[in-house]
């Protein structure tokens, strides 16, 4: 495949067709975790790697599983990876592995995997599948990662809180030792504002960056095989829908 297909394919997982922003799945650990920006990138990267393992291995065996067993095969793939990365995480970042809690198990039933298994890994080649899974996956670790930062400054005036969780996985006192910034609070003019890490303020925020991706993205809105049979498709791109 060419690598303007494979690079196309990449991209569009980061804006035009954002799961979390654009597509809105994946919500319930988007709402979770995101109270701290190294939570949210944790989260991030374990969704990453198991989404283009998954679609790696779901693209290679499409032609040999069996259509009425596609999607228990597609669990099965999924879930094998979950529990390999959950195994890594508990090794090498307890902490990590401890604020994410139930969470992290729990990647096995987000909807984006099984959804690009089914929508794009299970009719593509690898390489594609590769890229698409990169793709969304750097797009979900984007999206939490900003929720976070936005949440955690604004909540905790903190930003990179407990970075050693995540840093300290290439040894005690990685970056000398780095923790964190803290920006509000401690005797500075600004307090945070605790209604951000609560779940209401994750909604507000949540609903502040869709309005943002999609002011930004107008004119890169899905393309109508991806939402055609959504009941709100001629809201997004209404010249697609009267076509």
């Amino acid at each position: 495949m060419a690598k303007t297909a494979l690079s196309k394919e990449f991209s569009k997982g980061i804006l035009r067709e954002n799961p979390v922003l654009r597509l809105v799945l994946g919500t319930c650990p988007t709402l979770a975790v995101t109270s701290s920006a190294v939570n949210a990138l944790g989260m991030g990267i374990a969704v990453l790697l198991v989404l283009i393992c998954a679609n790696v291995t779901v693209s290679a065996l499409r032609k040999i599983i069996p259509d009425k067993l596609r999607i228990p095969a597609y669990i099965v793939v999924i879930a094998s990876f979950t529990s390999v990365v959950q195994m890594l995480v508990k090794a090498f970042v307890p902490a990590l592995d401890v604020a994410l809690g139930v969470f992290l198990p729990l990647i096995t039933v987000n909807c984006i995997l099984l959804g690009r298994a089914e929508a794009f890994a299970g009719q593509n080649p690898v390489l594609a599948s590769a890229a698409d899974g990169a793709g969304m996956g750097v797009g979900f670790t984007a999206a939490l990662l900003c929720m976070g930062t936005v949440r955690e400054i604004l909540g905790a005036g903190t930003f990179l809180s407990g970075a050693q969780s995540l840093l300290g996985v290439f040894g005690e006192n990685t970056l000398g030792g780095f923790n964190g910034w803290t920006l509000l609070g401690e005797g500075n003019y600004l307090a945070p504002i605790a209604f951000f890490i609560m779940a209401p303020g994750g909604l507000l925020v949540f609903g502040l960056l869709i309005a943002l991706s999609s002011k930004i993205g107008r004119d890169k809105a899905p393309p109508s095989s991806v939402c055609g049979n959504c009941p709100m498709a001629a809201t997004c791109h209404p010249e697609e829908a009267s076509a």
